[in-house]
């Protein structure tokens, strides 16, 4: 060999790096072969032997069938017709048939086929100042139960909830009696029986006004921890980027006490600053808010809903009577009345009004719930028709029924448990 010419310490055929395991970077290599070129292998891999490819796994092929005797395209064909009641039943079944049950699949066909059902789920503070809920089947009449709160809600106030995708429940903010404001998100799946986690809101919050608009969920005012003042901010969360962002703050500072969604714009009412009352609307396609004091604000009261495009509120305190707005006198002069007024009392009180099953569902503090025929009335300006209205008796109704007129013979007037929120999940 000629002086002066000196073979290349490191091979680029088969470098050190890839022969020694121990060395699992060029640097590595370089370390131990003083004067040693890079490597120019672009791969480098812990050994010179080549890695043996598994087969792809064929989980199906020793899987047993969803149903003996039948594919399992048309044994999913007959389990989608399962009434939802019995679907806390068909998880228990296999690990198979709970996988099913637990995917979007599963119901997202019972969703396109117009089988999917609708419950109505009712939070409410009980005597003793602690959160709890129920779902009510609407079909039998049952009410079903359901995994506790969260520990954080359980003694919370001012929380927001709202339905995302038609099947999660979501709580968020709130005040917490020890810790105070939070930005805490977590959300009940009615396809999984369970609770989740989400993202934290970006600020900490309580008793501030929400919505859920083009399936986002909306946030705006409130008060912050201990700081008795409220807040303009606004921000919203989009389950698809699952992440807040902030939007356009609100003209003025409130924390809301009632709030709807109308011909897709948001109306707000509340009290701002020196406790004056004021009411905003937000347009999520330009990102803005506008101060309102038309009729709709003005006659406006809660609880409210809209359906099928036209809003609906109730016109008394029991909730057997229906307002509805009319766009074209810009006021509330239509309505709905059953004629079968219950009282004043506290437990008899309509806490919540939401669609159901193309519907309105008005829910009491007693859990009553009734049912209201809205396309029945045939646009009157006043309706007094008994036949549009539908009284479901759930579970422990009489008891609670018996209970408030024992407390109003009594004298006490306080209220021992109250519902704090109500919303509809399909699945």
């Amino acid at each position: 060999m000629e002086r002066g010419i000196q073979p290349p310490l490191v091979d680029t055929t088969a470098c050190l790096c890839r022969v020694d395991v121990g060395l699992k970077t060029v640097a590595g290599a370089k370390r131990f072969v003083p004067g040693s070129k890079l490597c120019l292998q672009p791969d480098i891999k812990s050994s010179i032997h080549p890695t043996r490819q598994k087969p792809p796994r064929d989980r199906t092929r020793n899987q047993s069938p969803l149903l003996p005797g039948l594919p399992d395209d048309l044994a999913i064909a007959c389990l989608i017709r399962v009434p939802r009641i019995d679907h806390r039943k068909l998880r228990l079944v296999c690990k198979r048939w709970y996988r099913l049950l637990a995917g979007n699949f599963f119901y997202s066909l019972r969703k396109n086929l117009d089988i999917a059902e609708e419950w109505v789920y009712v939070m409410k503070r009980d005597k003793d100042r602690k959160m709890t809920w129920h779902g009510f089947d609407p079909m039998n009449h049952l009410w079903q139960p359901l995994p506790p709160v969260p520990k954080e809600y359980t003694e919370a106030e001012g929380f927001g909830c709202g339905v995302l995708s038609g099947c999660h429940l979501y709580l968020f903010g709130g005040k917490d009696p020890i810790k105070g404001s939070m930005r805490r998100v977590v959300y009940y799946s009615a396809r999984t029986n369970k609770w989740h986690r989400a993202p934290d809101m970006l600020r900490r919050r309580h008793f501030f006004g929400s919505c859920v608009i083009n399936n986002c969920l909306y946030v705006a005012g409130g008060e912050n921890e201990g700081v008795h003042r409220s807040l303009r901010s606004v921000e919203v969360y989009d389950p698809s980027k699952n992440r807040w962002c902030f939007v356009a703050d609100m003209s003025t500072a409130m924390v809301p006490f009632i709030g709807v969604v109308y011909g897709g714009r948001w109306f707000l009412k509340g009290l701002g600053s020196h406790q004056r009352v004021v009411s905003e609307m937000y347009q999520p396609e330009t990102d803005v808010w506008t101060p309102v004091h038309d009729g709709m604000v003005a006659g406006w009261r809660n609880p409210s809903t809209c359906l099928n495009g036209k809003l609906y509120a109730l016109g008394c305190k029991d909730g057997c009577k229906v307002r509805v707005y009319d766009d074209e006198t810009d006021s509330w002069s239509k309505h709905i009345d059953s004629k079968m007024h219950m009282g004043n009392s506290k437990g008899l009180e309509a806490a919540a009004l939401v669609p159901l099953n193309g519907k309105l569902c008005i829910i009491r503090n007693n859990m009553s719930i009734s049912l209201v025929n809205v396309d029945g009335g045939g646009g009157a300006a006043a309706v007094e028709a008994e036949h549009l209205w539908e009284t479901l008796a759930g579970k422990g109704q009489l008891k609670t029924l018996v209970s408030n007129i024992w407390s109003s013979l009594a004298g006490r007037n306080r209220m021992k448990s109250h519902i704090v929120h109500c919303q509809v999940l399909q699945a």
